[in-house]
Formats: C-alpha cells, sequence, structure tokens
C-alpha cells in the first residue's frame, strides 16, 4: 500500500511582501499575480494568490527573496482559518540580517599641475563634478545646457562611468534617486523648462535624504520662452522645490571657474547633509568662455554606511519618502527642519567688493554680478560710493554678511535678469533676519533673456543719488 501526501501550497504574509513579482515568473501555473491594492501597513502591495491550480511545486517559495513573504501551509490547513503566527517563531531568525555597515570615507587624490583651460562655463561644470568624483550621469537634452551633457557623454565611458540620456527630465530625476540610494555621486544638466519637470522627483529625493546635484542653466521664460539668459528660476530653487516641505542648497556661479569650484562643492555638501544641491546659472554663464585653473586634488568617493548598495553589509537599508502615520511624517519633517537649519547656520557664502564704506550696495549674483562690478568701479570713479555685495548661496541666503554692510547703507539696489525675485529673497533674509530695516531698496532689472547692462545699472543709480540729494 502506497502512502501519499499533498504537497503544501503557498501562502502570502503580505506584510512581509514587496510586490517584485518573483514568485509570478517563478509559477508554472499563472497562480499569482500583481496586486491591485497597497498594503497600508507597508505602503507596498502585495501579490495575489489563486491557488485552485496550484500543484504545490514550492517554485514560488525558492525565487521569494524574502524568507517570510511566502510560506508552505499545509493542504489540510489551506481552506481552514488559519491564526498568523510569528515568522522568525515559525521559521527561525533570518538567516540575512548584516551586521551595521560602516561608511567608507572619500580620499583625495594629487592631481598633477596642468595648464589653465579656456571653456565655457558648462564644460567647467562637467569637469568639475568628473574632479568630485561622479561617474554617473543622466539627463535629458535642453538648451542652453546641452553641452555639459556632451562632454559627460565623452569622457565618463572612458573612465569606466554611466552615461544615460533618458527619455524625459522625469525620468531623469527617477533614475537618480535609484543610483543615489545606491551611495553613488550622481548628476544632471538642464534648463528651465526641464528643472520643472524633475521637482515631484526632488521632492522625493529631498524626503528620502538622497544626495545628487542638479545643474540649471537659466533660459527665458515663462513656458519655453526662448533660449537667452535669465534669472527667474530663483523663486522655483529657493522656495519650489517640489511640494511639501523642501530646501536645498543652491549656489549662484558667476564665473566658468566658479561653475568648476561650484560643482566640486556641490558634491561634498550633498552628501554632508544627504540632500540634492542645485546649481543656478544663466544662458550667459554656460556658453561664456573664460579661463579656468585647474583643482590640486580628485576625489575618490567612498560608500556611505545609509546606502542601498546590493551586498550584505548594506542588506538592512532602506530608502523613501513615504510615512504613512501622520505622526512619524511629522517627526521626519521636524528632523529635517532640524537639517535646513543647521545648513542655514553653516553654509551661507557671499562676496562683497568694496562693501566697507559703501552708502549704495549693488546686489547681484550669475553674469549679472560681473555687469554690476563694472558699474561700482565706473561709479567709485564718479565720486559715488558702490558697492557689490553678490550672494553666492541663494538658499540659504547670505543674511549674517549682508547685516553689517545693511547697518552701514543707504541703498540697495538689485541687478537682476527677473521681475524682482532676486530681490524678493533679500527681502525676505532682511525680515528673517532684522536687519537692514531702513534700507532703501531699489532694483534694475530686465527680463525675456536681456540682462542688465552697465550703462545702465550705473544711469540708474546716479539718478536715484541725484534724486536723494
Amino acid at each position: 500500500m502506497t502512502q501519499t501526501s499533498e504537497r503544501p501550497k503557498p501562502f502570502l504574509f503580505p506584510e512581509f511582501c514587496k510586490g517584485c513579482g518573483r514568485c509570478i515568473e517563478a509559477c508554472p501555473k499563472h497562480c499569482i499575480t500583481l496586486g491591485t491594492a497597497i498594503n497600508p501597513a507597508t505602503g507596498l502591495t502585495p501579490v495575489l494568490l489563486d491557488l485552485e491550480q496550484c500543484n504545490g511545486c514550492g517554485l514560488c517559495l525558492s525565487a521569494c527573496p524574502e524568507p517570510y513573504g511566502l510560506a508552505a501551509i499545509p493542504a489540510a490547513q489551506a481552506g481552514a482559518e488559519y491564526e498568523l503566527q510569528d515568522p522568525a517563531e515559525l521559521f527561525g531568525a533570518r538567516t540575512h540580517a548584516p551586521a551595521r555597515a560602516e561608511t567608507i570615507p572619500d580620499t583625495s587624490v594629487a592631481l598633477g599641475r596642468a595648464e589653465p583651460l579656456v571653456i565655457k562655463g558648462t564644460y567647467a561644470s562637467a569637469i568639475g563634478a568628473l574632479l568630485a568624483g561622479c561617474r554617473h550621469f543622466f539627463g535629458y537634452p535642453i538648451t542652453p545646457s546641452t553641452e555639459g551633457a556632451e562632454l559627460m557623454a565623452k569622457i565618463l565611458p572612458k573612465l569606466h562611468g554611466v552615461f544615460l540620456q533618458t527619455v524625459s527630465e522625469t525620468a531623469t530625476v527617477n533614475t537618480m534617486y535609484g543610483c543615489s540610494g545606491a551611495g553613488l555621486r550622481c548628476m544632471t544638466f538642464t534648463s528651465s523648462p526641464g528643472f520643472s519637470l524633475m521637482l515631484e522627483g526632488i521632492s522625493y529625493m529631498i524626503g528620502a535624504e538622497l544626495p545628487g546635484v542638479f545643474v540649471n542653466v537659466m533660459r527665458g521664460g515663462p513656458g519655453l520662452g526662448n533660449i537667452g539668459p535669465e534669472q527667474a528660476d530663483i523663486k522655483l530653487a529657493c522656495r519650489g522645490l517640489g511640494h511639501g516641505n523642501t530646501h536645498a542648497i543652491v549656489l549662484a556661479p558667476a564665473t566658468p571657474q566658479e561653475m568648476l569650484d561650484l560643482t566640486m562643492l556641490a558634491f561634498d555638501l550633498s552628501f554632508l547633509y544627504r540632500n540634492p544641491v542645485v546649481i543656478l546659472g544663466d544662458g550667459y554663464l554656460g556658453q561664456m568662455t573664460g579661463k579656468v585653473e585647474l583643482p590640486t586634488h580628485v576625489v575618490k568617493p567612498g560608500l556611505p554606511s545609509w546606502a542601498v548598495s546590493g551586498d550584505a553589509a548594506h542588506r538592512g537599508n532602506l530608502i523613501c519618502s513615504i510615512y504613512l502615520s501622520e505622526p512619524d511624517l511629522e517627526a521626519h519633517n521636524v528632523r529635517l527642519n532640524a537639517k535646513y537649519a543647521r545648513i542655514a547656520e553653516h553654509e551661507q557664502r557671499a562676496e562683497s567688493f568694496l562693501c566697507d564704506d559703501a552708502d549704495v550696495v549693488l546686489i547681484a549674483c550669475n553674469t549679472p554680478a560681473q555687469m554690476a562690478k563694472g558699474a561700482v568701479r565706473e561709479l567709485r570713479a564718479r565720486g559715488i560710493r558702490a558697492g557689490l555685495f553678490r550672494p553666492v548661496t541663494l538658499w540659504p541666503f547670505p543674511i549674517d554678511a549682508l547685516r553689517p554692510i545693511a547697518s552701514r547703507a543707504r541703498r540697495f539696489v538689485v541687478v537682476e535678469a527677473s521681475a524682482g525675485q532676486l530681490e524678493d529673497e533679500l527681502r525676505l533674509a532682511l525680515s528673517h533676519g532684522a536687519a537692514g530695516q531702513t534700507v532703501v531698496i531699489d532694483a534694475v532689472r530686465r527680463m525675456g533673456g536681456v540682462l542688465p547692462g552697465q550703462g545702465e545699472i550705473v544711469e540708474r543709480v546716479v539718478a536715484l543719488e541725484g534724486a536723494a540729494s
């Protein structure tokens, strides 16, 4: 007499299922399908089982990467009321529980002396990224930033790096999310309309506390506008980085040299604070050719302990921006706010020119700062004590450096290629910083791809000073 027993069929523990679908591919009877409902405890979508055709082969159990996602339940119990038990008691402790990963620090490698380069701003930023250890670039071409991506496409394969032209800017930012989650340095070049498309993904990266460098070479808008230079993305970068409570360091270079230097800095800051960093240049700066000195070192990146890098040491890490419990999400925002406060305290950057005795202080960034600097020299020659304050970080705005200047100056003149977006940041910083309340604020503004010229800045200041006297 032959004794037979029916093979046990699988049972799903939805709280352990990630919906990866490996069991679906493994099942020869097509008893498993993709789920349709999110599990509120995990935020993931578990698979669905229909065991009518199941022969208990167990291939799905072998395919499941989670040891408790699927379990074998004897056939006698499959139709009966089954009481869930702790998987650890049923099957023992997880065999893949990792030891805590340690951070592998970055190292600095000496770079031999090199002659200066004469290159455009987008090339300088790309070279800065390479020197900072970036070997992963994702992007979609858009004028006037495309040359930076083109240079990365030429060089990265020779450095065993990855260049991927994605199908859209939306795909770009989400690919960066995955690459950054693995603890790798990554970046993109884009321009204003493309940057707009990335905002949702940037919010996800900020929420998940992931680094990444976004170089936005601003062009005329709104809408498609034109490919001329403008500074009308300041409010987007400083106050509108996607939905929710979002902030990122915003760097505003003024020369090709700073395009290189600040790109290198951006990667350091991005990993220091586990947060994206935005570099705002204007269309002229992206295309402008200038002398660039290379640094004395190259960065060899390490690997942060929080990375989801696929090895055993990092197996227990989790990267996500979803908190379905309201108190948990509130606590997460409190942590983010504490980080923003640290950034605001330690990362303000600015440059001043002849501001110590200035009655009139021009405030400008990017290419307009170059015109403003020339205007200061001309105004000084005319007997007007003028100076230039150039914010290098637009967020956090460098109010600490501006406060003593504001206490001495009679007038600020904001020089910008937008309809007051830099001035709005100035006024907000002055308001929060309780400084310069008596300073009169005037402006020289151009829009639509036109930059303010040195002559019109001088004429405006002379007219204002004449009216004041």
